[in-house]
């Protein structure tokens, strides 16, 4: 068996927000790699690589894998923090890296093998303008996409007061005159009126066989949630994503009882037992934490089959901010788990994929990885670091705010 003699943090990506842990062994060329990735503390990220993980896991077997992980989540003593929870990750996926090649399998094979012949993932179309967005719609119906994310401009879009920012033109609200807002104020009521109108318009042109779906981005009111999830039954959604934030899930039972609205969750989980309600009660469809998120493919794995046993369906978050690595760990997941609902799509560019040699390639709404043993990509250091823009990277990074006529901000 493989010993592990280094642990080191790659930073990569034009902005610097890409963090890849990679383990290196005693055994010649044999080496694993992980996404440890986020975009908001990734200097933070790749010191707790160097100065905590790197002396907790050096000198251990790499076949040790659960314990690894059992053991690393308490070694702070607290524990399920975003930060150590994303570092703990990456080296997860490394090791299951390192596990699939010594084994000479890809990973899903070692997870119990392929339940489908490709990966489903969803588009992102959007649009300032109701018609704006049906045409980013036909665009990917055009190339073959039968899932499909539907938003009026940004996250909350429709619900901003000015009109150009998403949904149809509104009065401007009164706003005091310290308002800090970037792009006008959000509207409950705004919103309420022109998504459910917006997806009317949608299904009026498209009919229902497209599957399309929409991201709340947690900007409602509780009981306004319920009440939009209520208003979208009629247009049968594939499912609403992030309706609530997580310190008010309690409101999803409110909306099971109101509606039969698809809803999916997730994103916002660090805890590894903070879903466990969600599922325990089936209060939601969908299970969409990012798999570094939740501490890699050791904890996403169990979260995948104790899901099955209540009709909870996966769909790992992805977004823009997301690695290749990720999302290869996120595929190879997709594959093993009869309960896979959908994934995320990815837009990289020809130098970020550059980077990382025998990464996923999607087409016509499918996504497809290699039979390499492990995870079945690579990172090409040189052209990692040649990625970076020192200036862009130095740069902080914090998530957009949108705020309420009185200035108050909307949580995401």
């Amino acid at each position: 068996m493989a010993t592990i003699t280094r642990v080191r943090g790659i930073r990569t990506r034009a902005d610097g927000t890409w963090a890849i842990v990679k383990i290196e062994t005693n055994q010649p060329g044999l080496h694993g790699i992980g996404s440890a990735s986020d975009h908001f503390r990734t200097g933070v990220v790749m010191a707790a690589i160097e100065e905590v993980l790197a002396p907790k896991l050096v000198g251990r077997d790499t076949a040790d894998i659960e314990d690894i992980w059992q053991s690393t989540l308490t070694s702070g003593y607290w524990r399920s923090d975003s930060v150590m929870g994303t570092v703990l990750a990456g080296a997860d996926m490394a090791l299951w890296d390192i596990l699939g090649k010594e084994a000479g399998l890809p990973v899903y094979r070692l997870l119990g093998g392929r339940c489908r012949a490709a990966v489903p993932v969803y588009a992102h179309a959007a649009g300032d303008t109701l018609e704006a967005l049906m045409d980013d719609v036909q665009r990917y119906l055009d190339d073959g996409w039968t899932y499909i994310r539907c938003q009026l401009g940004a996250y909350g879009g429709g619900g901003f007061l000015e009109p150009g920012t998403g949904g149809r033109p509104r009065a401007s609200a009164l706003r005091p005159p310290f308002d800090t807002t970037r792009r006008g104020a959000f509207d409950d009521e705004a919103y309420l009126e022109n998504v459910p109108a917006m997806f009317g318009a949608l299904r009026n042109r498209f009919g229902f066989g497209p599957k399309f779906t929409h991201d709340v981005h947690e900007h409602l009111r509780p009981h306004q949630a319920v009440a939009l999830a209520k208003a979208l039954e009629p247009h049968r959604l594939f499912f609403v994503e992030d309706i609530l934030p997580p310190e008010h899930v309690a409101y999803y039972r409110h909306i099971k009882q109101a509606c039969t609205t698809p809803q999916a969750m997730g994103e916002l989980f660090t805890n590894v037992a903070e879903f466990l309600p969600l599922v325990q009660e089936r209060l939601i469809d969908f299970m969409r934490i990012r798999v570094s998120k939740a501490g890699g493919i050791t904890p996403a794995r169990k979260i995948a089959n104790l899901c099955e046993f209540y009709g909870v369906h996966t769909a790992w978050q992805e977004g823009g901010d997301n690695d290749p690595v990720n999302q290869m760990a996120a595929y190879h997941l997709d594959l093993a788990s009869w309960n896979f609902g959908i994934q995320e799509e990815n837009h990289f560019t020809d130098d970020e994929l550059a980077v990382f040699p025998g990464h996923a390639v999607t087409e016509n709404g499918y996504m497809y990885g290699s039979e390499v043993p492990g995870l079945g990509l690579d990172i090409d250091e040189a052209a990692a670091g040649a990625l970076m823009v020192p200036e862009r990277a130095a740069r902080p990074k914090f998530m957009a705010e949108d705020r309420r006529a009185d200035g108050t901000m909307v949580r995401p």
